[in-house]
């Protein structure tokens, strides 16, 4: 069994690991482990000793002076009882205080998940998953508190949220509710958190974990690019692939709020929940309140383990629906192609090039609706614009169809242009303040999702256009974030922001579970929702709108630390890229690509002849390896060298493994590479090869002329014309090896040192790469 209970001791297990705690001679939870599999028995042993009264402190009760709160580690605390450290609940009882302590009555252990009424929930179809659920009841007040421990045994992940009740005779106005809080023991912890922006997601920051708080939260509505509620906590000398990790995370798209606390007792408090920011809620006699539900893992195999972790449990327990655990096609976004500015023909000519190429889905992106001839008009109005479209949707869908490609559609659901007939007809609908102007984001405001009569417009709008055509995905965008909350619909303010997410919920629920064979991509300008609570919905999101690859490095790197390759949108599109001028390799756009759903976003017209026979040979490729690139296992190396970035993914039943070697820039006389391989079977021999990717002759430049028999003008009419139809080989790499050799790590070939060139040389230099694969020998 996952949960056992022994003697006032509960003690939940996943297959390594073990969380343990116990209820006090006062009724409280008090935490003792969480960390490595032990045994219910070793609960005292490890269990911090409190034998003594603390100086300058309150004690909880006149029959015990050493019982405090403040020296405890705690599963839960309240507020007025000498617990100084955050509080998880924060309630205006209906007496006027914000005293709260609430105390164990009694528990219940069951097989499943328990699902929530208004918000999404991890699942578990294989039946592993066990819930212990507990009753505390607030000491002097009829309230009542219900927390849910559900552990997953397969994925070494447990959950947590809870359940608060009234059941006073008056109001209770929330204004704080935490889905967690757990105290552990000061292990001179490391905090990495997934910081950033528009167009620089997820990077990767690491701080000391010192005495006070450490915030890590939004408040723009979404779960947003500015701080991804995952977090980390580790021991200071935990690397990649050694050491103790702990993660966490929530099941949220909204304001969420994280706290790291040290304690002046040296203890440290971890919470997870809905951002209190603005955050009051009215209890009336009798009703609940719900939180997100937080998942947290622990791994003793370094950063590595702890993502393998996160990537089952997503896979398995977060994703769901007809493409679970299904290859995702490769596909073209028209954007970067044509903006707004596209026709039919020029549509199809874009699909056709396409075709030849191996691409799978077709995407038409913003532009294709209304008055949608730019961002400033439109948005709200999902009829098709038959100046663009003469025969309208379901005639182009079948046109892409007949191509023997799937049809994909762009929608922002939740905004609205004023220059609409939706904002005409219906003003009131788009989030403005009571008094004044309201602030707008790209043009464009919000539409009132707390309210029910725009969310059916919304169901009936998007599904019309859905049931009219052969749909086969959907990018479902939001470009900007909230502002003005206020809905005349609400009595109480401090409801919006959680109203609006409950609401986006329902909306995707009922657009796409009765269309389950759509495959659904989550997008808010990029990586702003990129969150456990999208993925309930969509199976991949968009991770950024910068398709840099080396961005991409950062952001697709932070990523992996808590979602799998599977959800990743990731695209090549034309250099110098739009969102950085940085002009980097084909081969490293899509290299960087190939470690997430791969689609591309370029105006294939432009291209050569030897480019288009590079992005064939890429999506052959891919498709070869897709199982293994998309779902096998994710890691990441201890890089040597800052210039340096290593991803691998290895298939599930260990015979395939795709090594990225990624250089950001290049050093003069760069020494030789060495190439290590996680996870190999030590005896057995394997095969490695290099991808093949081609050089093109406008990257050598003036220094053409070391590589042909005659000097020729590097700008000049001949090479020009060259360079559209012959490529020169990057790099090979061909030879067999013991797993042991690869582990501890086998010589490659050099690259560029400025003293010539051959066909086996990596002519990297700035942002180059190149991908490898091993494969098992029979």
């Amino acid at each position: 069994m996952s949960i056992t209970y022994e003697n006032g001791v509960f003690a939940l297990d996943t297959r390594r690991t073990s969380y343990i705690f116990r209820v006090t001679k006062f009724r409280h939870l008090e935490h003792i482990h969480y960390g490595e599999h032990v045994e219910i028995s070793d609960a005292q042993p490890l269990a911090s000793k409190h034998d003594i009264q603390l100086g300058s402190s309150v004690m909880y009760d006149t029959a015990d002076d050493n019982y405090c709160l403040d020296n405890l580690c705690l599963e839960w605390s309240g507020v007025g009882r000498g617990d100084y450290r955050q509080t998880p609940v924060e309630a205006k009882m209906p007496d006027g205080s914000f005293s709260s302590d609430f105390l164990y009555e009694s528990h219940d252990i069951v097989p499943g998940c328990v699902p929530m009424q208004s918000l999404p929930t991890a699942y578990d179809d294989e039946k592993t998953a066990q819930t212990l659920i507990i009753s505390l009841r607030e000491r002097d007040r009829d309230a009542a508190l219900t927390l849910y421990y559900t552990v997953f045994p397969e994925s070494d992940v447990i959950s947590r949220r809870c359940v608060i009740k009234n059941n006073c005779t008056g109001d209770i106005s929330l204004r704080r509710i935490m889905s967690m809080s757990l105290d552990m023991p000061d292990r001179g912890f490391l905090m990495h958190s997934f910081d950033g922006g528009w167009i620089k997601e997820a990077h990767r920051h690491i701080r000391p974990v010192e005495y006070g708080m450490y915030v890590n939260s939004s408040t723009t509505g979404a779960s947003s690019n500015r701080h991804n509620p995952g977090f980390l906590l580790s021991e200071k000398h935990t690397s990649e692939d050694s050491g103790r990790a702990w993660g966490f995370n929530l099941v949220y798209s909204g304001n969420h709020f994280g706290l790291v606390e040290k304690s002046n007792h040296d203890l440290v408090r971890i919470q997870l929940g809905i951002n209190p920011h603005c955050f009051d809620w009215t209890l009336h006699p009798g009703e609940s309140f719900e939180t997100p539900e937080a998942v947290m893992t622990f791994s003793e195999r370094g950063f590595n383990g702890l993502s393998a972790n996160f990537h089952d449990f997503v896979n398995n327990n977060i994703v769901r629906g007809d493409w679970k655990n299904i290859e995702r096609p490769v596909l073209i976004n028209d954007w970067e192609a044509c903006f707004f500015k596209f026709t039919r023909e020029k549509l199809l000519k874009l699909a056709r090039r396409a075709k030849k190429l191996g691409v799978e889905l077709f995407v038409l992106d913003d532009g294709w609706f209304g008055a949608r001839n730019s961002d400033t008009a439109g948005l709200g109005d999902y009829d098709v614009n038959l100046r663009k479209l003469p025969g309208g949707l379901g005639e182009f869908a079948d046109s892409i169809e007949k191509l023997g490609m799937k049809f994909g559609l762009w929608f922002e659901p939740e905004s609205v242009n004023v220059d609409s007939e939706l904002y005409c007809a219906h003003p009131d609908w788009a989030i403005k303040p009571p008094v004044g102007e309201p602030c707008f984001g790209r043009n464009q405001l919000l539409l009132d999702l707390t309210r029910k009569e725009v969310r059916d417009y919304i169901v009936e709008s998007v599904g019309k256009a859905l049931d009219g055509a052969k749909i086969s995905y959907v990018k479902w965008d939001m470009n900007r974030h909230m502002s003005d909350a206020y809905s005349p619909a609400l009595s109480n303010q401090g409801e919006f922001a959680h109203r609006y997410i409950i609401g986006l919920y329902e909306v995707l629920d009922r657009v796409f579970t009765p269309r389950r064979h759509i495959l659904f991509e989550s997008c808010s300008s990029g990586g702003n929702r990129f969150d456990l609570g999208m993925l309930c919905y969509s199976p991949q999101i968009w991770a950024s709108d910068d398709t840099d690859p080396i961005e991409r490095l950062d952001i697709q790197s932070g990523l992996s630390y808590l979602y799998p390759q599977s959800t990743v949108g990731a695209h090549v599109s034309a250099a110098p890229h739009q969102q950085t001028l940085r002009d980097t390799p084909l081969s490293t756009r899509f290299n960087v690509a190939a470690f997430g759903v791969l689609g591309y976003e370029l105006e294939l017209k432009y291209m050569t002849h030897a480019e288009l026979k590079e992005l064939r040979g890429q999506i052959e490729f891919y498709k070869a390896h897709r199982r293994t690139l998309q779902f096998g296992r994710f890691y990441r190396f201890d890089e040597r060298k800052d210039n340096k970035v290593h991803w691998q993914v290895s298939s599930r039943d260990g015979k395939e493994h795709i090594v990225g070697h990624f250089q950001k820039l290049c050093t003069a006389s760069e020494g030789p590479d060495a190439l290590c391989v996680h996870d190999l079977d030590s005896k057995a021999k394997y095969h490695l090869s290099c991808k093949r990717q081609s050089l093109f002759i406008k990257r050598l430049g003036g220094l053409v002329k070391h590589v042909m028999p005659v000097e020729l003008d590097p700008d000049g009419l001949i090479l020009r014309t060259a360079n559209k139809f012959f490529t020169m080989p990057d790099g090979a790499e061909d030879f067999t090896a013991s797993g042991a050799a690869l582990m501890s790590g086998v010589g490659l070939n050099n690259q560029f040192l400025g003293t010539g060139y051959n066909n086996k040389i990596h002519m990297f230099g700035d942002f180059g790469s190149a991908v490898y694969t091993i494969e098992r020998k029979p």
